[in-house]
């Protein structure tokens, strides 16, 4: 299996897995792993459709005459990283069957502002219906995916191999589409959800501590990553011991980060397998090169889903009220 570290011994066997599943576009890998899974889809565009209809449908759309038809273009009016293909394309769907969407541009594609990434041709009164959803998705979820690329560009300047993960601070409901939208711009996935990995957090510490806590997850959960947030160098000597997989340093100082780092490198040696070394907490875009050059595997950051502007994409349409759909 690929060595997903950038030196030393290798990781452990459930992250090399973890990461192996998120293969990146952007080295020339296979590009399905930019979409959301079918059902994720599906189902926020039904929840989404449900709020812009509900009693009555579209009032303003039912004025149309019912022969108009829509040809259209959708365009980025600003510079970002498309994602959210999927998403525009089932709400359309749902919308109406006749509405045919042509994709020009892929999610994961960079673009420059007046380029068009679609074409919408189909019923005029369900094109606009549709039209505030499908452009909602495509903003918000491009959005992700361009804040995402810009970290993954900042920190690739110093370490090409140091990977940006997201977090668990994302929009209820659009996780898996928000997902989607990082690995679209670049960035990698952190643990699905509370089900996925064990991690040991101050609050969880509470009334005991790090090589009991580690202890007993091996005991519950035999084979899950146990994932330890650490603050200080000791309790990444306790973490070591314990026998953790991953290391969290949160809000660590660059020059701290760098004796941890050292520090799990040498155990790593000794011992054949090494910690994954994760930097979190107080990270901006303006300080993520100084983070990358201390050598962390990971640096995670919730301003890819929590902070990220939506991408200004519009559908420019044009109508044939002659003809009959």
């Amino acid at each position: 299996m690929e060595e997903f570290v950038p030196s030393g011994a290798a990781l452990p066997e459930g992250l090399l897995v973890h990461f192996a599943d998120q293969r990146n576009p952007r080295i020339g890998e296979d590009r399905a792993s930019v979409e959301p899974p079918v059902d994720a889809v599906a189902d926020a565009v039904v929840l989404a459709l449900h709020e812009d209809l509900t009693p009555d449908g579209d009032v303003s759309a039912a004025l149309v005459p019912d022969d108009a038809l829509a040809d259209g273009v959708i365009a980025s009016r600003a510079a970002g990283v498309l994602a959210g293909s999927s998403c525009a394309t089932e709400t359309f769907a749902q919308v109406s069957s006749d509405i045919e969407v042509v994709w020009l541009r892929a999610d994961g594609d960079r673009l420059a502002p007046g380029d068009v990434v679609a074409t919408v041709r189909g019923p005029l009164a369900a094109v606009l219906t549709a039209e505030r959803t499908a452009l909602n998705f495509l903003g918000r979820l491009s959005g992700v995916a361009s804040i995402t690329a810009r970290w993954v560009e900042e920190a690739g300047a110093v370490d090409s191999l140091v990977r940006i993960w997201d977090t668990r601070k994302t929009t209820p409901g659009l996780r898996a589409l928000e997902r989607a939208a990082v690995r679209a711009g670049g960035g990698w996935n952190h643990r699905t959800n509370l089900s996925h990995w064990v991690m040991l957090k101050d609050n969880h510490l509470t009334g005991t501590d790090i090589a009991s806590a580690v202890a007993s997850s091996r005991s519950l959960w035999p084979g899950r990553t146990v994932h330890v947030e650490c603050e200080t160098l000791d309790q990444i000597h306790e973490s070591l011991e314990a026998g953790a997989d991953a290391l969290l340093l949160d809000n660590m100082t660059p020059a701290l980060i760098n004796r941890c780092v050292a520090v799990v490198h040498t155990h790593g040696e000794l011992h054949g397998t090494r910690q994954l070394i994760e930097a979190s907490g107080g990270i901006t875009l303006d300080r993520v090169a100084e983070v990358a050059a201390t050598g962390v595997d990971c640096i995670s950051t919730s301003a890819l889903t929590n902070g990220a502007p939506s991408l200004d994409l519009g559908l420019d349409l044009s109508m044939e009220p002659e003809t009959r759909v």
